[in-house]
């Protein structure tokens, strides 16, 4: 239950009480009056009779929930699944969560992955060769995805009130075209705090930050307007893929080892 259903049972519930109190203190107002006979009283309430309840939203089906990790390997900690009820992000899960996007061990891993690559092909023949030159390859990839993930996960949506966690829509969204247009989409479309729909200030200004950051500690010949206009246009264009990822990530893993999950458990 959210925090605003959770206020409004309260006040529900304590709304019923103020009305069961000014129907005592009228009923007090005729205590002179002689009292009906036994079989003319009308039949008092029962006092475990149930309060008003709001009704709490179903749990995610357990073919959507999207699990902490993709194979049980890759970080899928800001996933939320299709149809779950959570509280608003705060400040400090914002930077709990980007902080284990950038320092997982997966993440350092595929950060050497990448710094490899760039090592073999020479993306940036500035920083040479040898165990030195893959060094300066490797560090600048985990500061290129900490910086990002910083400013796009934690430092702009603090600073809008966004919350930075993809909400997947699952199969009740509707079909495979419509949910790859709701997932790429969400590289423009965030959702506040209070749940409604605006632009994605953390993403396309986050990104674009991002990119102009790195501009202080690569070398000099990197440092131009189309190489940051590039790099931009791949960090949107990665949480984009990544998103779309994540959105038909239950539908993968009920593909692979469907057979494997446990039936849901039918509670009273």
């Amino acid at each position: 239950m959210s925090s605003l259903d959770l206020r409004f049972a309260q006040a529900t519930i304590f709304a019923g009480f103020l009305l069961a109190a000014s129907v005592s203190l009228c009923q007090d107002t005729g205590k002179d009056q002689p009292a009906p006979p036994p079989a003319a009283q009308a039949p008092a309430e029962l006092p475990d009779s149930p309060a008003a309840q709001t009704p709490v939203k179903p749990a995610p089906a357990i073919d959507e929930v999207q699990s902490k990790r993709i194979m049980g390997v890759l970080p899928n900690f800001r996933s939320v699944s299709a149809g779950a009820n959570v509280p608003p992000e705060t400040p400090r899960q914002r930077f709990i969560a980007a902080t284990e996007d950038n320092y997982d061990y997966t993440s350092l891993f595929f950060a050497g992955w990448i710094a490899a690559d760039a090592f073999v092909t020479k993306g940036t023949p500035e920083f040479h060769q040898g165990l030195a030159g893959y060094g300066r390859y490797y560090w600048h990839t985990v500061a290129d995805q900490s910086v990002e993930n910083y400013f796009v996960e934690f430092i702009i949506p603090t600073m809008t009130h966004e919350d930075s966690r993809y909400f997947a829509i699952g199969k009740a969204g509707g079909g495979y075209w419509k949910r790859l247009g709701y997932s790429v989409s969400r590289v423009v479309v965030a959702r506040t705090e209070a749940g409604k729909a605006t632009f994605n200030i953390s993403e396309i200004a986050g990104s674009a930050a991002a990119a102009s950051v790195s501009n202080f500690y690569y070398p000099t010949p990197e440092r131009n307007v189309p190489t940051t206009i590039r790099n931009w246009g791949l960090d949107v264009g990665y949480d984009a893929a990544n998103f779309s990822f994540h959105e038909f990530w239950p539908d993968i893993r009920n593909l692979l080892f469907g057979h494997f999950q446990k039936k849901p458990v039918t509670t009273p």
